[in-house]
């Protein structure tokens, strides 16, 4: 079963999503069933600068600082019950997302994807690390065993830029306008971080339908 992942690497509830799909791919009762899951970039703010901006004003900005306080204490419970440490206070940046999702797509080929992903939400999120730098993303790169004097040489270049930028564009010809959104078979897809039991739930609903599609 193809599972494709659309998500941005600076969206906490894409964080929650991966964390609670984890489980859902270990609890599921199809063992006999492989579920291959590609992430798909998206990005929540294609206008941030490459320098990126100053995080507190940009929230500030786009959601009032109340209403972005009171998001902030959701995500952090809920993050801790999936065992996540959201640290917004060591946030400084809000980066630009696109040179993190060629990182992403990089390690596609490499065969670490999904060390890339968590490792950059990680990064984020409760390292307060800047992954729109350059630096960062080498530093990612290194720690899950790529070849970090190549990633350097490519995100020096505009390798794959184009790439993400259509896939995001894609996505949002698809009708995606917000993430995480879990993409089945390119047929049937479910938006939000939804919960454990649901996404198992959805397994099944979606492995039925492929067994009677092929009969």
């Amino acid at each position: 079963m193809q599972l494709d992942v659309i998500s941005d690497t600076v969206c906490p509830w894409c964080y929650i999503g991966k964390r609670r799909l984890d489980k859902a791919i270990t609890a599921w009762d199809r063992k006999d069933v492989e579920i291959a899951v590609t992430w798909r970039p998206y990005q929540l703010d294609a206008t941030i600068p490459a320098e990126g901006v100053d995080r507190q004003k940009y929230y500030e900005r786009k959601f009032g600082t109340e209403r972005a306080k009171e998001a902030g204490k959701v995500i952090a419970e809920l993050g801790e019950q999936e065992g996540i440490h959201f640290a917004f206070d060591k946030i400084k940046r809000s980066p630009n997302t696109l040179d993190s999702h060629r990182l992403v797509k990089w390690a596609g080929t490499a065969g670490v994807q999904l060390e890339a992903v968590e490792l950059l939400f990680k990064r984020y999120f409760e390292d307060g690390a800047d992954i729109g730098q350059h630096e960062v993303l080498i530093e990612v790169a290194t720690d899950i065993g790529m070849d970090a004097d190549l990633v350097r040489e490519l995100l020096a270049t505009d390798t794959d830029r184009k790439h993400i930028e259509d896939e995001d564009h894609m996505a949002r010809e698809m009708g995606v306008t917000g993430v995480p959104c879990f993409l089945f078979e390119n047929k049937f897809s479910v938006v939000g971080a939804q919960d454990v039991e649901t996404l198992t739930k959805v397994f099944t609903r979606v492995q039925t339908r492929l067994v009677e599609q092929a009969s």
